[in-house]
């Protein structure tokens, strides 16, 4: 059974000028991604413990997503290091990731304005990110390796 190859870009393309300040842009809207979604979780804790009603959708919404943003971050830092796998799935997390939590927020009924706002905040935070992956001076830094 073959094992897939994780490779690295060279550290000339991760040097070039425009890399690292690309890569430290996204590694900022990224935290602010997760600082967004802690403060959901936070305002949920919050409220269960004051006694409001929280239903189970909104535990699992506000910890899933900051377990995702948790994720997004380590795999910007791998990007960083030169991970073109990690580099890989960033372009995808941040081209899906916010009109994801839009449409699953905005079911009718299933959550209150509040946490659709906050959540969308979160979205708001990442989507630039996309922006900045998928342009040209990070592209440039992970070229194909075939």
């Amino acid at each position: 059974m073959d094992t897939a190859q994780r490779t690295t870009v060279e550290p000339t393309h991760l040097n070039r000028p425009d890399t690292r300040p690309a890569f430290g842009r996204v590694k900022l809207l990224v935290a602010a991604y997760g600082a967004l979604s802690a403060a959901v979780l936070v305002t949920v804790v919050v409220l269960a413990i004051s006694g409001r009603p929280v239903t189970p959708f909104m535990w699992g919404r506000s910890a899933g997503v900051l377990a995702s943003a948790a994720v997004t971050y380590w795999l910007t830092v791998l990007a960083a290091r030169g991970a073109r796998w990690s580099y890989l799935r960033i372009r995808l997390i941040t081209i899906i990731m916010p009109p994801v939590i839009i449409a699953v927020d905005t079911i009718p009924g299933a959550l209150p304005l509040w946490f659709v706002l906050m959540q969308a905040a979160c979205a708001i935070a990442l989507a630039p990110a996309a922006f900045i992956v998928n342009g040209s001076a990070l592209r440039a830094a992970f070229p194909r390796t075939r």
